[in-house]
């Protein structure tokens, strides 16, 4: 394009100089501002005639008036009532308790015969088996399983309440369910016996080839303490040298009695052997 005409050329034209303007792209450009306004003036057309059409429409109509009728308020006032009385249940009646004959029975004490009152000796099992044990002598109907309410004359004394003392339990056991045992069991209880059992051997034993097997008996309590270590057979050259032995093998394991740990005897032999050398 000439120099000249580029002032006056349009912006299109610049763009697709030297290019295709055949092609599709050039054409679509060129004609958008027309299309634009047939769009936009075609779609304002359409808005004026549906505006146009509805005030026409609504013009033919006639006008209705309608009158609205508000009716009266309606009052309403409660009756008066009057509401039966209500009258209360009969109260229920109930036979009176039948009072069962009792005799007065109290613990027995142990007196000579002479000081036995009439009144105070106990009653004989014969009299007793169609009657109530009571604080008091009171007539009545005779027992027929029927519980008898307490008498007036037996009000504020006190009922004789004989209590099953527990069976105490023995502070050490002879004989449990689970014997006392060392910690580790017999393996262990080898090893300690191998290693103090040298150091603990009377020497006075060994000059006199004195060997043999000691039972020890001693206590084990609950926490595992061992306590009241004796000798009660085997060599008494060699007695000292066991207790010696159990009271040095610390805490044992508690015996079991009824599942649960208890304070017991346990008998322990320990065998002395002399080396064959």
């Amino acid at each position: 394009m000439e120099i000249s005409k580029i002032m006056t050329a349009d912006v299109l034209d610049i763009i697709f100089e030297g290019r295709n303007k055949t092609y599709g792209a050039y054409d679509l450009r060129k004609t958008y501002k027309r299309r634009l306004l047939t769009s936009l003036s075609v779609m304002l057309s359409i808005l004026l005639l549906l505006i146009g059409g509805y005030i026409f429409a609504n013009m033919g109509d006639k006008q209705v008036a309608k009158e609205i009728i508000i009716p009266p308020d309606t009052e309403l006032t409660l009756l008066d009532q009057e509401e039966p009385p209500v009258e209360p249940p009969p109260p229920l009646k109930q036979p009176p308790p039948q009072q069962i004959e009792t005799i007065q029975y109290t613990v027995p004490k142990i007196a000579p015969d002479e000081q036995v009152k009439p009144d105070e000796a106990p009653p004989a099992n014969a009299d007793l088996e169609d009657v109530k044990i009571g604080t008091a002598n009171v007539e009545g109907n005779k027992d027929d399983g029927v519980v008898a309410p307490p008498s007036d004359e037996a009000a504020g004394k006190g009922i004789v309440l004989i209590e099953k003392k527990k069976e105490e339990e023995p502070e050490i056991f002879t004989k449990v369910e689970i014997d006392a045992k060392y910690p580790g069991g017999l393996p262990a209880w080898a090893r300690f016996l191998n290693k103090n059992l040298a150091n603990n051997y009377p020497q006075e034993a060994i000059d006199n080839e004195i060997q043999g097997k000691v039972e020890i008996m001693f206590v084990v309590d609950t926490l595992g303490n061992v306590s009241n270590v004796e000798a009660v057979g085997g060599p008494k050259e060699l007695w000292d040298a066991a207790v010696k032995v159990i009271k040095k093998s610390g805490k044992w394991e508690p015996a079991i009695q009824n599942g649960r740990r208890v304070k017991a005897y346990k008998r322990q032999p320990i065998v002395f052997q002399l080396s064959q050398d």
